[in-house]
């Protein structure tokens, strides 16, 4: 070792990791998770791991826990281009809570893992926020998480997230793809857009692949992207792409306390209906989704013949990547976020029940014979 290694000092700040900056960070969100807590939470952020009573549960004959986890994706990439993180964090919380509803479950609390090129405390404070109000919407607390700073693998502004929910079902209440039965009825509630699925096409498809955030490219894809559009009703691109993902939790969990018989959810999100559905399907059952299009449903174009809505954003995406209808639904939600199956004879109780929860539910189709794969009338 020569003179000059051994007299030189290098800390870790040195190296690109600012400690102290990351604490000011969990200074800046500690108000944000104490909004979150339920009464099971102990004590608060800043231990080696987050504490939550079960003491709740044991009133349940057989409780079961089920866990969730997943990430925004590449929606991030947008949000960063565009510098608007505020919102990121419900889509996390969407993405794992929405799945665990699926089986009946209430969701106990969350953890958050974001990964980031150099902390910066507001811009943390901003993305926890999400996370945060994520969380309210859904009913679970923020139990704890963690902010790594990764100089020299991303760069300093670019960050991911990913996140991990557990929840709670009495084993006699759960529900199960095994009680759908042919003749069931498929409702629909409806989604806010895009949701967190799909943006590796949607990037591409609003150019900005490739896009460095900061740089001038970047500002002038941003002023475009921002600009109101005659075809989503006169919103920017940028709103409505970075509109955050609905949470179902509340409205279905009200429905199902009422005792509103449900047989099985299907949360929509990658691979879109077609890949989605199926999943909360028995095995000798197909579902026959309502899709009445005119023409060849492989042909490219934007008559996707729902009964129901579909976002503007979604079908000016579609527009423009010329996807054909069957491509469409298997990338997309098509302003589906949730199906709800029940039997025949209870749609009009479900439905009254989801609607004294402020949901609006609409048809989607119905469930027949068949090998558990999701088919379309046309």
């Amino acid at each position: 070792m020569s003179e000059n290694e051994q007299n030189t000092q290098v800390t870790y700040a040195d190296s690109g990791v600012d400690t102290a900056e990351g604490a000011r960070a969990v200074d800046a969100i500690k108000q944000m998770v104490a909004s979150t807590n339920r009464p099971e939470v102990i004590g608060g952020i800043g231990g080696f791991g987050g504490l939550f009573s079960a003491v709740a549960i044991k009133d349940m004959d057989d409780p079961i826990l089920i866990s969730g986890t997943d990430g925004v994706g590449t929606k991030l990439v947008l949000a960063q281009l565009l510098d608007r993180h505020e919102t990121v964090g419900q889509d996390l919380v969407a993405m794992c809570v929405n799945d665990i509803l699926a089986s009946g479950a209430e969701p106990l609390f969350f953890l958050d893992y974001v990964a980031i090129g150099h902390i910066e405390a507001a811009h943390m404070a901003q993305i926890v926020k999400g996370v945060a109000d994520g969380c309210k919407l859904a009913g679970c607390a923020l139990v704890g998480g963690e902010m790594a700073e990764h100089p020299g693998v991303m760069r300093p502004d670019d960050y991911d997230l990913a996140g991990f929910a557990v929840g709670v079902v009495d084993r006699a209440k759960m529900l199960d793809p095994a009680n759908v039965r042919p003749g069931d009825v498929i409702l629909g509630l409806a989604s806010t857009g895009v949701h967190s699925n799909g943006y590796s096409l949607v990037r591409k498809v609003i150019g900005v692949d490739g896009v460095v955030p900061g740089t001038a490219e970047a500002d002038e894809k941003r002023a475009e992207l921002e600009r109101p559009l005659e075809a989503l009703g006169g919103e920017s691109m940028a709103d409505a792409l970075l509109r955050p993902t609905r949470i179902y939790v509340k409205p279905v969990l009200e429905a199902l306390r009422a005792g509103a018989p449900i047989h099985a959810l299907a949360h929509i999100t990658g691979g879109g209906i077609t890949e989605n559905l199926n999943r909360a399907l028995a095995g000798d059952v197909d579902a026959l989704v309502d899709r009445h299009v005119a023409g060849d449903p492989d042909a490219a174009g934007t008559d996707f013949g729902f009964g129901w809505d579909v976002p503007p954003v979604i079908t000016e995406v579609c527009r423009r990547a010329q996807l054909s209808a069957n491509e469409a639904c298997k990338t997309f939600n098509m302003g589906v976020g949730l199906c709800v199956i029940c039997a025949p004879e209870d749609e009009a109780s479900v439905r009254a029940a989801l609607e004294a929860a402020g949901e609006h539910p609409f048809r989607v189709g119905e469930c027949v014979p068949g090998t558990g794969e999701v088919r379309y009338t046309n």
